[in-house]
C-alpha cells in the first residue's frame, strides 16, 4: 500500500487547517495530525489537540480540511464522494485521496524536522478510513493510528495482505453508532489482526456516532505511550 507522491497533480488542492502549537512551548517533539468526517471540517477536531495538550506537551497538532465540497453537506468538506450505494466506493475512495493526504503529512513533517516515527494519525468516521488507509501504507510507519467510529477499508477484501512493520492501531467505536454500525469495529480488528497489526480496541456502551469522554481519554493515553519520550533528540 505505497502511494507515488508523483501521482498528486500540480493542480492539486493543497491542504491546510487549523493547528496547534505545543503547549509547552519551543520546537514540537511530534505532530500529531487529527483527520475529520464525512460533511465536516478541519475545525470540528482540533479541540481534540487542547483535550490531549497536558498528556503530550511538545505535540503539534493539525486537522487538515478534505480536499474536496461535501456532495451532500454545501458547508462541509469530504475526503471522497459517498453514493452508499456502491459497495466497493470505500476503498476506491480512500485509494484514490490518500497521495494527497501523504503529500501533506510529508510536508508537515519536513515543516517540523521530524521523521514520521514522531507522527500520529487521528481520524474520526471517514477521517478514519484515512488515518487508516495512509497509516498502514508500507512506506510511511507512523507511531501510532487512532481511528474513531470509522472502519479498516481494506478489510473488505477477501485476503487482506500481511501490513510490513505497522504501526499500533487503536479503534474506538459507540455500541449504538447509528453511521457506521459497531460490527465495523470488530470485522476491522479481525481484519488488522490477521494482517499482522498490532491492534487494541474501546467498544462504548450507549454511544452513537461520537467521542465521549471516555474515548478521549483511551485515545490520549495510547498516544501519550505511543509518543512517549523526547526519542527525536534535544531540540
Amino acid at each position: 500500500m505505497s502511494f507515488p507522491l508523483d501521482g498528486v497533480s500540480l493542480d492539486a488542492p493543497l491542504l491546510d487547517g487549523p493547528r496547534l502549537r505545543p503547549k509547552a512551548g519551543g520546537a514540537a517533539d511530534s505532530l500529531v495530525v487529527l483527520l475529520h468526517g464525512y460533511g465536516a471540517d478541519g475545525r470540528d477536531l482540533i479541540d481534540l489537540g487542547n483535550a490531549w495538550a497536558d498528556l503530550l506537551p511538545h505535540a503539534a497538532f493539525v486537522s487538515p480540511h478534505a480536499p474536496e465540497p461535501c456532495g451532500q453537506a454545501p458547508v462541509g468538506r469530504q475526503w471522497f464522494p459517498l453514493t452508499f450505494r456502491d459497495p466497493h466506493e470505500l476503498p476506491r475512495g480512500a485509494q484514490a485521496a490518500a497521495p494527497l493526504l501523504r503529500a501533506f503529512l510529508d510536508v508537515e513533517l519536513a515543516k517540523l524536522a521530524l521523521p514520521p516515527e514522531r507522527l500520529a494519525l487521528v481520524g474520526f468516521s471517514q477521517g478514519a478510513m484515512m488515518a487508516l488507509k495512509v497509516g498502514l501504507a508500507e512506506d510511511l510507519r507512523p507511531a501510532a493510528v487512532v481511528a474513531f467510529s470509522g472502519m479498516w477499508v481494506d478489510a473488505s477484501a477477501p485476503h487482506p495482505a500481511p501490513v510490513s512493520n505497522p504501526p499500533p492501531v487503536l479503534l474506538l467505536h459507540g455500541e449504538d453508532d447509528e453511521v457506521i454500525p459497531a460490527q465495523a469495529l470488530f470485522g476491522s480488528a479481525k481484519a488488522l489482526a490477521a494482517a499482522g497489526v498490532p491492534v487494541e480496541w474501546h467498544l462504548s456502551p450507549g454511544l452513537g456516532h461520537g467521542i465521549d469522554d471516555a474515548e478521549l481519554a483511551i485515545a490520549g493515553s495510547f498516544l501519550a505511550q505511543s509518543l512517549g519520550g523526547r526519542s527525536h533528540g534535544a531540540r
